[in-house]
């Protein structure tokens, strides 16, 4: 599973399913493969950074850097876990999970300040003067988020 030469089985696809708590349909995860398989084009079973910046929508995120960390080196069936967050039919816990992890540039299981401002520069670029940042950092100002992810 995972280059353009090999077929899904219907094991393959029940499996897949079951990692992804079943937030796609067999038709949804064939799709999602043919699409993994386009963007593996060196057909080795997984998705490198640059592989993922060749889609316009991905690269053009301001937030992209922070995502590569999650997605670089995916195989497929990690592939479809990652984007079953994304899916309307995805619980809110699966979505603050995956929001989170963006967030903890770290990866320190907290959400700091210093975070948050990180996330900000990424979202504003040059649309945000460090003057405008500096009136964020006031002294005794203070929040750290921390959730469990199980």
């Amino acid at each position: 599973m995972g280059n353009a030469s090999s077929m899904l089985t219907q094991y393959d696809i029940e499996e897949v399913q079951h990692h992804c708590n079943n937030l796609f349909s067999q038709q949804e995860i064939v799709s999602l493969y043919q699409r993994f398989c386009q963007l593996d084009r060196t057909a080795k079973g997984f998705i490198s950074a640059d592989e993922f910046l060749s889609v316009p929508e991905f690269a053009l995120n301001p937030l992209s850097q922070r995502l590569l960390r999650m997605v670089d080196g995916l195989n497929f069936k990690d592939f479809v876990a990652f984007l079953s967050a994304f899916s309307a039919k995805a619980s809110m816990p699966q979505k603050i999970e995956l929001i989170f992890k963006v967030y903890d540039s770290d990866y320190n299981g907290k959400v700091t300040f210093n975070d948050i401002l990180d996330v900000l520069r990424d979202l504003t670029g040059g649309f945000m003067t460090d003057k405008q940042r500096e009136i964020l950092y006031k002294p005794g100002l203070k929040m750290d988020v921390e959730i469990p992810v199980d």
